[in-house]
């Protein structure tokens, strides 16, 4: 039998191996999973007699005069019952340091909620961590879809939620084994903070398709048990092998939607091979598609936008773009029929993707970065004739996102962003649905000191 102990307040679980006990019905710490500060694996604890504890316990009632407290506010627990089988006592076992501290947020507590500040658990660095103060994290797409549980069926979402994976800060801690980065230096996080690293994947630098990835929010703590939480937070703790360089020549708050943005659209650019010569097309002109304008003019390709919207011409010459076509003109689609080498799709909402397949050349693939809710209606033909391909591309490994984040920095390329104060999340979130923002979100974290 097995007995799972919550501690409702954090989401905390503990698992407990019945041992035999002529006395008390005891436990055995087989997995610290949850961050109840003092409970180590080996540890015995112990519960009355007859007392039946089932999930949604709270660990004060489960451990009842132990007297095991949650590490809120940065305080220990003072008082414990002495026992001959409890030996998690501060004097009857070994000094513990504490491995958690509270981190300032901003959360969502349900699908129909506001965001709204609150207090998260953040990790103390292990030798291999890397601690950063928040300065800037971007709004993505992405954020908005996952705290309003939107896609439940793929990825449901698990309350409360703490949104951002497009993150700057500075390093103000490193662990004793961390040899990349230091206290004072400018460093990032995208949309991983963990992998198995043993996976063909993670092996080929590939951890974005990592069976066992954990992503920077919503997906299984390893470490203090509950899910991760993202960058909508002043602070962030991650293992070294997942935090990125940024550069020093570029604006922090333009720099960190580069790291989902940036990435998802640089990746399957050059994994395709798009250089000079290259006819490229960016279908839509937001987050994703300025970004994909930025880098296929940065390759050297002819770019050509499409967006149904006309007054959007004049900001893609600007970013980069050699033409400019109106996808519900029907006569200037026809122009470019067959000439394509790659065409980037980056809309979510549904739309008749054949008619830019038809639009490629031999040989020619079109890429989907955008997620549509509903599955889009694909013509065979339009693939068979001509060789064509179409194929998906989530993010990029570490590797290649900081390959990225430095030819940015080569080629002074950041992303267009809107500096907005934490208290206008929700507004943002608003405005995001009716793509009125040009083109991405920066979230000050400095703002959060005032909650």
């Amino acid at each position: 039998m097995r007995c799972e102990v919550i501690d409702t307040q954090r989401l905390c679980i503990v698992i407990l191996k019945p041992i035999d006990c002529p006395r008390r019905t005891c436990g055995l710490v087989q997995c610290r999973v949850g961050p109840i500060e003092q409970i180590r694996p080996g540890d015995v604890l112990w519960i009355p007699p007859g007392e039946q504890h089932c999930h949604g316990a709270t660990a004060t009632t489960v451990m009842n005069h132990i007297a095991i407290q949650e590490h809120l506010n940065g305080k220990m627990p003072t008082a414990w019952k002495k026992s001959p089988i409890n030996n998690t006592g501060p004097d009857s076992g070994p000094e513990r340091k504490p491995t958690m501290k509270n981190a300032k947020a901003y959360s969502a507590v349900s699908a129909t909620s506001l965001l709204a500040p609150t207090q998260i658990p953040r990790r103390v660095p292990t030798e291999h961590d890397v601690q950063i103060e928040i300065l800037f994290c971007g709004i993505c797409h992405s954020d908005l879809h996952y705290a309003r549980d939107e896609w439940h069926s793929i990825m449901p979402a698990v309350y409360p939620c703490v949104p951002g994976h497009e993150i700057v800060g500075r390093v103000t801690k490193v662990g004793s084994a961390v040899t990349k980065f230091k206290s004072g230096d400018l460093a990032g996080v995208g949309c991983l903070v963990d992998s198995d690293h043993t996976c063909p994947n993670c092996q080929a630098g590939l951890e974005q398709f990592c069976p066992s990835m954990t992503l920077t929010y919503g997906s299984p703590d390893k470490h203090l048990g509950g899910v991760t939480y993202g960058g909508y937070s002043d602070s962030i703790v991650v293992d070294e092998r997942f935090v990125l360089r940024v550069p020093t020549n570029l604006d922090p708050a333009a720099v960190a939607p580069l790291h989902c943005a940036g990435i998802t659209t640089y990746s399957p650019m050059r994994h395709r091979g798009v250089t000079k010569g290259k006819k490229v097309g960016v279908v839509g002109l937001g987050g994703l598609g300025h970004m994909g304008v930025k880098f296929a003019r940065a390759f050297g390709a002819h770019v050509v936008v499409f967006t149904t919207s006309p007054n959007k011409k004049e900001d893609a010459l600007r970013l980069g773009a050699d033409e400019v076509v109106v996808s519900r003109n029907a006569n200037e689609m026809t122009k470019h029929t067959g000439s394509f080498d790659f065409i980037l799709d980056t809309v979510s909402a549904d739309h008749d993707i054949n008619a830019y397949i038809n639009l490629l050349g031999r040989d020619g693939n079109l890429t989907l970065v955008g997620a549509p809710e509903k599955p889009l209606a694909v013509s065979a033909f339009g693939l068979l004739f001509g060789r064509r391909s179409l194929s998906g591309s989530l993010i990029g490994g570490i590797a290649e996102t900081q390959e990225m984040l430095d030819f940015c920095s080569a080629h002074h390329i950041t992303a267009d962003v809107e500096v907005i104060p934490i208290q206008k999340v929700n507004e943002a979130y608003e405005r995001l649905l009716k793509s009125d923002v040009k083109y991405r979100f920066s979230i000050d974290m400095a703002s959060l000191k005032s909650e």
